[in-house]
């Protein structure tokens, strides 16, 4: 790694990365047998994918969940106000529509076995 002086980027080496040509060539060479290996926790922590946009998340989480072996669940968020009154001012369509970066979306679907990271807890104890 080499930082130019003038324009203070960094260069990566040619090795940093390989690139590939679609996503589930990226799963492949990131996560390599998979279905084998998803219990694995300690392979698991020397792997990621980074993505910037959360619907390319959810795509790649998508399709490695896909991958592995199991019946998914689906788990809603829960979608009330605490006053009622406010009610008609969050209507439950536009609370299920939100997508904000650092909160899960509406429906999270997973597996049995399958690891998650937990970002925030927004309901401490």
């Amino acid at each position: 790694m080499a930082i130019d002086k003038s324009t203070q980027c960094i260069t990566l080496p040619e090795y940093f990365c390989k690139i590939t040509a679609t996503t589930d060539e990226l799963i492949d060479n990131v996560f390599p047998n998979i279905a084998q290996n998803y219990r694995n926790y300690q392979w698991l922590s020397a792997r990621a994918i980074l993505a910037a946009k959360n619907n390319d998340v959810n795509t790649i989480n998508f399709n490695i969940q896909n991958k592995i072996p199991g019946d998914t669940t689906t788990y809603k968020s829960i979608d009330t106000v605490m006053n009622q009154e406010e009610a008609v001012n969050y209507p439950t369509e536009f609370l299920k529509s939100l997508d904000l970066p650092g909160m899960p979306q509406h429906l999270l679907t997973l597996k049995i076995g399958v690891p998650i990271i937990l970002l925030r807890n927004i309901n401490p104890p």
